[in-house]
């Protein structure tokens, strides 16, 4: 490797931040949060609902994927309405799908 290369690579905190991410997608439940909220917002209920988890478990998951900035809410009267934080978690969920629909020559998302 040369030193120009070496020269290109983060520092060490912003490489442990980018691991740190990347662990929170590796929980299955938090993925089918996040697709879920990729397609549409919702509330705890709704969310409990689509993909048949209590309305803890699903808490539970969105309080790792507030605190990590993955997604965010808006009140609406009683309720809290989650989305994604924004464009860049947008962006990994759909390149994620494409990356493993090309080892399987599927398509899993149109955004």
């Amino acid at each position: 490797m040369d030193s120009q290369t070496v020269g290109t690579m983060p520092d060490e905190d912003t490489l442990f931040d980018l691991a740190e991410l990347f662990k929170i997608f590796g929980d299955s439940s938090r993925i089918k949060i996040l697709f879920a909220l990729f397609k549409k917002e919702m509330a705890v209920n709704e969310l409990s609902a689509f993909l048949s988890m209590t309305q803890s478990a699903v808490s539970h998951q969105l309080r790792i994927l507030k605190t990590n900035g993955l997604v965010k809410f808006r009140r609406d009267g009683k309720s809290l309405i989650y989305s994604l934080a924004d464009g860049h978690v947008t962006s990994i969920l759909s390149q994620g799908l494409e990356h493993i629909g090309e080892g399987v020559g599927k398509t899993y998302c149109s955004s």
